[in-house]
């Protein structure tokens, strides 16, 4: 995922993965021959009780180089014009213009902090709502290889990141976005909750299926 020599423009939401995502690649940096930069990078999607400057501060004290940038992209989103799919449009923005800052640091690499539950989840609801069998994946290059993105957390379950971040005592920043608790990924991540509590297995089932897919036994 990562070579000698990279510039890695780092998403960070301030939510527990891309805390922890930002943790191990600087902590890495002292670990291994290979040497790369890292700028974090947090879009404020405007609305208010922000939490941007309580992130900067945390940052600095982490020895993070941080970039935020203020923007409407939650409240327009938000807005009459968009009732529909808010977080669509928001998503959709706040990715654009990732691509657009990373261009102009000279950024070639975008990390962002999914993880196995988010793969899991975007599955299903591709399927529920776009009608289609995708996913995200750990190594993504775009726009004919220009950029890459990568997933350095795609095989780690969100418990696990959740206990990590207890551990190091990261902060918390509360979501301020009025969708966050009633999203297309909530009920998905509901759903599935309910199906991994009957069984053990199942969760490790679907990821395994991910890479076993038998396009002989699907429709065309």
């Amino acid at each position: 995922m990562i070579c000698d020599g990279d510039r890695i423009l780092v998403g960070l939401s301030g939510g527990k993965d891309s805390l922890t995502l930002m943790w191990f690649l600087n902590e890495r940096l002292r670990r291994v021959r290979v040497t790369y930069e890292l700028t974090a990078v947090y879009l404020d999607p405007g609305f208010d009780g922000g939490f941007s400057e309580r992130l900067q501060r945390y940052c600095r004290k982490a020895g993070y180089r941080l970039r935020i940038e203020n923007t409407d992209f939650g409240v327009k989103a938000h807005s009459d014009e968009n009732r529909e799919n808010p977080c669509f449009l928001c998503a959709w923005k706040r990715r654009k213009r990732l691509f657009d800052i990373a261009d102009e640091l000279g950024c070639r690499k975008l990390a962002l902090g999914h993880n196995k539950d988010d793969i899991i989840e975007t599955l299903f609801m591709n399927m529920c709502y776009a009608g289609e069998i995708s996913t995200m994946v750990p190594f993504q290059p775009l726009f004919e290889g220009r950029f890459t993105v990568i997933r350095p957390l795609a095989y780690v379950e969100e418990d696990v990141i959740r206990q990590f971040a207890a551990e190091q005592d990261f902060p918390e920043f509360n979501n301020t976005c009025p969708s966050a608790a009633v999203s297309k990924r909530r009920t998905v991540k509901e759903m599935l909750t309910r199906l991994y509590s009957s069984n053990d297995k199942i969760k490790g089932n679907i990821f395994r299926s991910l890479s076993r897919v038998r396009p002989d036994y699907l429709l065309t």
